[in-house]
């Protein structure tokens, strides 16, 4: 480039100056480092002083090499200014100049871009100066990754064992990783905790580092948390991120066995099911849990034992056993299972009493059981007595029957056992109801029905007031004999019924009635018609000793029928005869004087539904005239 026309007048102040000794002073100032992430814009500020000016002072800058050499970057002189070619920087460096502050600006930094920099001040005369800057990049890492251990680690293990390892990526300078165990960090202690850790340089000049802990486990780790926390730097400041938290699988001994049993809770009854549960404070995969019944030698190789409808016998001592195959270790531990009974109930006399009318009546109930029970007696569903004896003082035919004895047991909901007891009162028979019965029927044959209690159960016959005897089924019921007999019905003939036993016999008389209903014919005779009814006999069929029967209602429902017809009949006149408010005719029925020619009598036969009027005459009318 050619210098302009007012070079020659600078060349020769530079002259002069040089022959009067009079130099320029030049000062350079800089900060000593300048921070940023990797990425951003580096921005280096060099500050200086010259007792020239700007126009003829020349800034240089450089970069510090490996080998302490410098190479230049850019150059900038009154007249021309430029980056220098083929360097790290020439596409991405650019400086301003505003008065005495020349900033150089580095695009996209990279942490290869740690490197001192060097701004040098020239001026016309001989006198220069520079200032030197460290820039430092700085790349966050990423998240950390922490791995445990899969398999379990044994509190029986003699040298430390791998807990986990972390690992961070590219950050830079060198994160630094720290291990933590419940909040508090572990550093490396001999035979104890022992942190290992490597560092990897990317290709890219960001570092990796891996941090492996090993370290002696005990029962109480078996809780624990573990993670690790990264420290690392970015511009004016440190800052920390921790890991996800991680658990471990801690091996141990068990030092107590516990037995017990689930279910049922509470006591425990013949026919419950049972289960009993095995459990100890050791976590050994290795280990051997065993349940056994002592009294039968009946065992399970599994910490639960289910028995179903458990007897009493089924009782007694369960043992459970742990014992651990690798270290040859067993403990043991058993309990005490008691299983309540309730025996079947038995009574005494067995089955069946007979007693005398007017003994007393004495039995007994009793069911054999672990447990406290409850004795009541019931006959025909309701309490009769409580406690295990039954007692009538003075036995009556009413005391028979069947009774049943139930044993409880009030604290245990279930248990509960019942027998029957038949009790028989020897005695002469009774038949139920009068001794002089009355029945009445619209049939010619009547059902007749004789109920006897007593005991032994008693023989029924059947007689009629003429002497003759009567066929009858009889059968048993639980407290005597009843017997049915069909009777045709014979005019002033009675029936007995006679109820006998070997302690003597008792007499029903029966008197029986035939019930005959008719209907009475009437004849009604008003000022202007006459109505007959015809004498009906309706014969109807009743069940046996009723003094209603269907037959009557039947009967009664007809002539009702019946009286409506004739009664609509003399409507039906009226109504013809204009007698009926609101009939248009041609006479005026208020005119008109009652006479014997219009009394009229209606005639109905059972043969037709014609009805014929006639006069007083006994000439016909005809329809139009009605």
């Amino acid at each position: 480039m050619a210098l302009p026309d007012t070079a020659p007048l600078l060349v020769g102040l530079l002259l002069l100056f040089h022959a009067f000794g009079a130099w320029a002073i030049v000062e350079v100032n800089m900060e000593d480092k300048v921070e940023v992430m990797a990425g951003e814009t580096a921005q280096i500020t060099c500050m200086f002083t010259t007792d020239e000016g700007l126009g003829g002072t020349t800034i240089q800058w450089f970069y510090v090499l490996p080998n302490k050499e410098r190479q230049r970057i850019y150059n900038k002189e009154p007249m021309h200014e430029a980056a220098e070619q083929n360097t790290l920087f020439t596409h991405r460096i650019s400086l301003n100049v505003n008065g005495t502050a020349a900033v150089l600006a580095i695009r996209d930094v990279g942490v290869r871009d740690n490197l001192e920099f060097i701004c040098v001040i020239k001026t016309l005369t001989p006198e220069e100066a520079e200032g030197r800057t460290q820039l430092q990049v700085f790349k966050s890492p990423t998240f950390p990754t922490i791995e445990a251990v899969e398999t379990g680690i044994s509190v029986n293990e003699e040298a430390p064992s791998k807990i986990g390892s972390c690992r961070v990526k590219n950050g830079y300078p060198k994160p630094h990783i720290t291990w933590y165990r419940n909040n508090m960090p572990l550093r490396n202690t001999p035979r104890e905790v022992v942190v290992t850790s490597s560092t990897t340089i990317e290709s890219s000049g960001l570092f990796s580092v891996q941090s492996e802990l090993t370290m002696k486990v005990k029962k109480e780790d078996k809780d624990a948390v573990f993670y690790c926390e990264v420290i690392y730097f970015v511009p004016g400041a440190t800052k920390m991120t921790e890991s996800q938290h991680i658990n471990i699988t801690v091996y141990y001994l068990p030092t107590e066995v516990t037995i017990w049993v689930e279910s049922p809770k509470g006591k425990i009854k013949e026919g419950d099911t049972l289960e009993l549960r095995c459990d100890n404070n050791g976590n050994y995969p290795s280990s051997i849990t065993t349940i056994k019944h002592q009294n039968s030698e009946y065992s399970v190789e599994n910490k639960t034992m289910v028995r179903t409808n458990v007897k009493r016998l089924d009782g007694g001592v369960y043992e459970c056993t742990f014992e651990e195959t690798d270290n040859f270790e067993v403990i043991s531990r058993s309990t005490k299972v008691s299983v309540n009974y309730l025996e079947s109930a038995v009574i005494m006399p067995k089955d069946s009493i007979a007693v005398m009318e007017g003994e007393e009546l004495k039995a007994s109930c009793n069911a054999l059981s672990s447990l406290q029970t409850s004795t009541t007696w019931f006959k025909n569903e309701k309490l009769v007595s409580k406690g295990n004896t039954l007692s009538v003082k003075s036995a009556t035919l009413e005391t028979a029957g069947m009774y049943k004895c139930v044993v409880t047991v009030p604290e245990m909901e279930g248990m509960k056992t019942s027998s029957t007891l038949q009790v028989n009162v020897k005695g002469s028979p009774q038949i139920l109801g009068p001794d002089v019965q009355e029945v009445e029927t619209y049939e010619t044959t009547v059902n007749l029905t004789c109920s006897a209690t007593g005991f032994p159960a008693p023989t029924i016959m059947w007689t009629t007031s003429d002497g003759k005897n009567l066929n009858a089924l009889q059968t048993e019921t639980e407290d005597g004999a009843q017997s049915v007999v069909t009777f045709k019905i014979t005019p002033n003939v009675k029936v007995f019924c006679n109820a006998s036993n070997d302690f003597g016999s008792k007499v029903v008389e029966f008197n029986i009635k035939t019930i005959v209903h008719t209907t009475p014919t009437t004849t009604t005779t008003t000022s202007t018609n006459t109505i007959t009814y015809d004498t009906v006999q309706t014969p109807t069929k009743s069940p046996n000793i009723k003094k209603e029967s269907k037959g009557f209602v039947i009967a009664i429902i007809i002539i009702a029928i019946f009286l409506l017809a004739i009664l609509g009949s003399v409507l039906y006149f009226l109504y013809k005869k204009g007698r009926i408010c609101g009939r248009s005719g041609k006479q005026d029925f208020s005119k008109r004087k009652s006479s014997k020619d219009n009394i009229v009598v209606e005639m109905k036969s059972d043969n037709t539904e014609e009805a014929i009027l006639l006069g007083v005459n006994g000439e016909k009318q005809q329809p139009n005239d009605q």
